[in-house]
């Protein structure tokens, strides 16, 4: 079950870190250059965009998936940073080279780079409300591939649209299907339709895992993924 769900999170990972490299590199709007036929040829100036080494990424959420994109965001250079309802065991934290900050608020007005790796519960809901989008700085970007009702959409859509953030790149929306009009409009925002998760090799994982379950169940055992209701 546990080599499942890595294999779910190092997807969803995989994911993230594209949108990452995405926005500051302007990789979405560079193929809209192509396709209305306003490539030229190669000048000094064409679609400058911001490297992502040395920059701060700072994970909201540090469990599966947070711990693969830190494990894959290390490798192109970036800091590690992160929020999370506690501490990581200290050999994770050793081996990821990952500062905690107990302050959510202090993370986020220092980092670059934002990922929302965390579960969407009552607790989470808006955890990145308007005040705390506005502690961000004006040059930070914020990937969202965790849930759409983690983050007030709408403050988020303002603040892009006024030039208040650098950018965005977002797989999962707070009113899905349904996508804010005003980041359907803006150059700096990339956008994917909820497909983190979608590989063939991950939905086989979890069917399989399903099939487990309800063996386990009928052969008069605990199923291994129980859904307890007061954890919900």
């Amino acid at each position: 079950m546990r080599a499942v769900r890595r294999r779910r999170g190092s997807a969803a990972a995989a994911v993230t870190l594209a949108l990452i490299l995405a926005v500051p590199r302007r990789l979405v709007e560079g193929v809209k250059e192509l396709d209305d036929d306003h490539f030229k040829g190669w000048s000094p100036n064409w679609m400058l965009g911001h490297r992502v080494y040395g920059k701060r990424l700072g994970i909201v959420g540090m469990g599966r998936i947070g711990q693969a994109l830190a494990r894959r965001a290390r490798a192109f250079g970036l800091s590690i940073h992160y929020h999370n309802r506690k501490p990581v065991s200290a050999p994770i934290a050793e081996g990821l080279e990952a500062t905690y900050w107990e302050s959510l608020d202090q993370m986020l007005a220092r980092m670059d780079v934002i990922s929302v790796n965390c579960p969407h519960t009552p607790a989470t809901y808006h955890l990145l409300s308007a005040r705390r989008l506005k502690l961000l700085q004006p040059h930070a970007i914020v990937v969202n591939t965790a849930r759409g009702e983690i983050i007030d959409e709408a403050a988020l859509a303002g603040m892009l649209h006024r030039g208040e953030l650098a950018g965005a790149g977002l797989d999962v929306y707070e009113h899905e299907p349904a996508v804010n009009p005003k980041l359907l409009k803006l150059p700096n925002v990339v956008l994917l339709p909820h497909m983190s998760s979608a590989t063939i090799e991950g939905r086989i994982d979890m069917g399989e895992k399903v099939i487990i379950n309800i063996r386990t169940w009928m052969d008069g055992h605990r199923p291994p993924d129980r859904i307890i209701p007061a954890m919900l």
